[in-house]
């Protein structure tokens, strides 16, 4: 036997016509001579066989009866109209059809032999407790509202993916409790009504099998896939993640093939830049632009003939090219978007404008490569979807505005996490003024009784790097131009080019023995004005040209002069501070976890970083000053690091510059607030104000009594004033010593006075190098570079 009860359920299935046939026993009393008799008919039918009006579990059956089940349900299943009504007769819950109209079984023939035919949005894992919602309606009178729409997805002829929808006619079943069925009071419904998903309450209220189901269920299927497609359109838009999932395009082209009901279609998108009047390219997996093609951006007027673009952008209307092929000949290939079209081998397509009230955003393509399938008929099903299409374009371009402000502030204007809380507070006040009518102010953000930490990793000698690379740039290119003026002074014998020649070896001695600041200057502007005309004159003689040629290519594009060495320069202090930097955020977000603080860093020749903590930036009560030690030992720690990061990775950059670190400590809590005009935290008060100018000065200060400079390749230079200051970071040393961070060679060194500051002390300590990340070896920045070089 093949039972029909193939899962668990509170109800046992039976197939049962009996209050089918309950109506046939009115209807054969009935005055009508014809129904009288048709109802006799079906009664005497279902009469010899008592299963049929008692039920049955026997799947088997079904095929035993087929004969007596299509006559008892003829009425249900009306012959005239068997080939236009989609309708089954079937067994709820296990998806069981045993009688069906031949336009429902000729949808699943042409589905193929493979298709299976499976209910959607019917809740598998869901399925025990749904029938116990039916029982409480059907038994107990509740109206317990749980029906959600069922729909069928079928495949057409051509593949393309219609949707039925299915409405349950359940006038012909019954549902009986049996002995044993714990009756449900109104205290067990109230509890039943907060715990949908506790299974084992519900198994509990209704045990497997308490309930008999007696009957049969009439589906009402109907063509919805217009309207499922406008729904499905509408939920895919509508979910951002599913437009971040790379089959969302081909779904999306499913859906628009259903809609349209052709298959061989493809969708497109660019965007509309009204400031620039240009169409882009719309970035994302599986975004493609057939009006754009290959290019990422092309101005409207190059994309459209004037037709079209008034049509498109002014209008705001949609057309349709039926057949391109025709079109282009018409045009002689003269109208743009024919063209473009033509050359991707498209045969037909709607373009339709994605507009709202203040104009178009975008553009909408529909293509195919066969002609007459696109055309100004079906391009009118697209007024149903363009609204929601209008309103994802118009979220999507919020979105973007939103990301684009979201990363201006995160790269320029960086709100730090640990103090955004309080401007949020503010902007919440702000708000809240603008609602009651005030005038609103954005008020002072402040934090008082904060300490600062301020550390910097600096290139040394920046500045004669720097001026060294200038000076090798503008060597090369006035020996250059000088080679070039002494075999022309040959050719042409002409007075001013021996001037010329003069002019460069002086700025030549100038170069090599006393560069100044405004050397480049003066240099560049003797290329400008006197060299490029001279130049420009004598590429005409055909000896020179290929010197000529060759002094241009070493010309920067962007700068108009010879950057060779100073670009290596720059592209190294460019990669030090994207390094350093990098690896700093790193270490921050362990440092954040330790203890909330406010961080930011600056790249210079080289990266600073400041960091305040404090209880007022906090927002709570559990500031103490361990954390203070804790950030400082930390710091330090961090700054070895930085010195290893960075000679670990010198050999990789263009010129082997060196590095000096140095720490500034300030042992008295300050304020700060922030600055709406720079757009950053600075110090408040008179007071607070000398730790902004010892910053400013202290990596240029001299060792007192000497020409020397405080900070010094190879060491770390802790800058303080109090003698409590350098006894808490001599402990810190001596256990970063232990740790092999720090060498033995710790010198107390007093800086020369700066302007309005004095008493001013450092302790200088060699940081202890590997060679690699692997390396468990430790040198002094000497041994290193020794290493380094064997």
């Amino acid at each position: 036997m093949k039972s029909l009860n193939l899962s668990e359920s509170p109800m046992l299935l039976k197939i049962s016509f009996n209050k089918l046939l309950e109506q046939y026993e009115d209807l054969a009393n009935h005055s009508d001579e014809f129904i009288s008799k048709k109802a006799k008919r079906v009664l005497n039918t279902a009469a010899a066989y008592p299963e049929l009006r008692e039920g049955f579990t026997d799947y088997s059956l079904l095929h035993k009866y087929k004969d007596e089940i299509q006559i008892i349900l003829q009425d249900s299943f009306s012959p005239v109209l068997t080939n236009n009504e989609i309708k089954t007769a079937s067994v709820p819950f296990e998806n069981v059809i045993f009688n069906s109209s031949e336009r429902f079984k000729n949808i699943v023939k042409t589905a193929g032999k493979d298709f299976e035919l499976t209910i959607k949005n019917m809740p598998k894992d869901d399925k025990y407790i749904i029938a116990c919602t039916i029982i409480l309606n059907f038994c107990y009178g509740y109206t317990l509202n749980f029906k959600r729409p069922f729909y069928y997805e079928i495949p057409d002829a051509n593949g393309i993916m219609r949707y039925y929808k299915i409405l349950y006619n359940a006038d012909f079943t019954e549902i009986i409790p049996h002995k044993n069925a714990p009756k449900i009071t109104r205290k067990d419904y109230d509890e039943l009504l907060d715990n949908f998903e506790n299974i084992a309450l519900w198994k509990e209220k209704f045990p497997p099998e308490s309930y008999t189901f007696k009957g049969f269920v009439i589906s009402n299927i109907f063509d919805v896939t217009d309207d499922q497609s406008i729904s499905n359109i509408k939920s895919t838009l509508i979910g951002e993640d599913k437009r971040k999932d790379e089959g969302f395009m081909e779904d999306f082209y499913d859906i628009f093939r259903s809609l349209l009901g052709l298959k061989d279609i493809k969708v497109g998108f660019s965007i509309y830049n009204k400031e620039e009047d240009n169409f882009e390219r719309v970035y994302g997996e599986g975004m493609n632009s057939f009006l754009l093609n290959n290019k990422e951006v092309s101005n409207c007027a190059d994309a459209l003939c004037n037709w079209s673009y008034n049509r498109l952008l002014i209008e705001k209307k949609y057309f349709s090219v039926s057949h391109v092929e025709r079109m282009f000949e018409k045009s002689k290939g003269q109208a743009p978007h024919i063209k473009v079209l033509h050359e991707q081998g498209i045969q037909s397509a709607i373009f339709a404008p994605i507009a709202n009230d203040e104009g178009v955003m975008g553009i909408l393509e529909i293509v195919s490569e066969k002609p007459y399938i696109l055309n100004s008929i079906n391009a009118q099903k697209l007024e149903d979807i363009m609204p929601y299409i209008v309103s994802a374009v118009e979220r999507s371009k919020n979105e973007e505005e939103h990301l684009i402000e979201a990363i201006i502030q995160q790269e320029c204007t960086s709100i730090h996490p640990s103090v955004n809380w309080r401007f949020v507070k503010e902007a919440k006040n702000f708000i809240r003024a603008q609602a009651e009518g005030k005038e609103p102010s954005f008020n002072k953000i402040a934090f008082d009784n904060i300490y600062p930490l301020y550390g910097q990793i600096d290139i040394k000698g920046s500045s004669e790097a720097r001026n060294s690379a200038t000076q090798q740039d503008l060597i090369l290119q006035l020996n250059a131009a000088k080679s070039i003026l002494e075999k022309a002074s040959k050719i042409e014998e002409l007075p001013i080019y021996d001037q010329f020649i003069f002019q460069i070896d002086e700025y030549l001695i100038g170069l090599t023995t006393h560069f100044q600041v405004d050397s480049e200057q003066q240099i560049t502007s003797f290329f400008n004005h006197d060299i490029e005309p001279v130049l420009s004159h004598l590429t005409s003689v055909k000896t020179l040209q290929n010197e000529i040629e060759s002094y241009y290519k070493n010309i920067d594009d962007t700068v108009k002069v010879v950057y060779k060495h100073r670009k290596q320069y720059d592209d190294t202090v460019a990669l030090i501070n994207k390094e350093m930097a990098s690896f700093l955020d790193k270490k921050q977000v362990s440092a954040q976890k330790m203890y909330p603080h406010y961080f930011e860093r600056f790249k210079t020749d080289g990266v600073e970083h400041n960091m305040y903590i404090g209880e007022s930036i906090t927002k709570e009560e559990s500031f103490n000053p361990i954390y203070l030690y804790n950030l400082r030992l930390w710091q330090l720690q961090v700054m070895c690091e930085m010195e290893n990061v960075y000679y670990q990775s010198q050999s990789t950059l263009p010129i082997p510059l060196d590095v000096a670190s140095m720490i500034l400590v300030f042992n008295q809590p300050l304020s700060i607030s922030f600055r709406m005009d720079e757009k950053q935290f600075d110090v408040d008060g008179t007071y607070n104000a000398r730790y902004e100018i010892v910053k400013k000065r202290v990596d240029k200060a001299y060792i007192k009594g000497t020409n020397k400079r405080i900070t010094e390749k190879g060491k770390i230079t802790i800058v303080y004033s109090q003698k409590e200051d350098e006894k808490e970071y001599l402990r810190y040393i001596k256990f970063l010593q232990s740790k092999h961070y720090l060498d033995a060679d710790v010198e107390i060194l007093e800086l020369q006075d700066l302007q309005a500051v004095t008493g001013l002390k450092a302790i200088r300590v060699s940081v202890l190098y590997h060679k690699d990340k692997k390396d468990k070896t430790f040198y002094t920045y000497n041994d290193l570079m020794k290493e380094l070089k064997a």
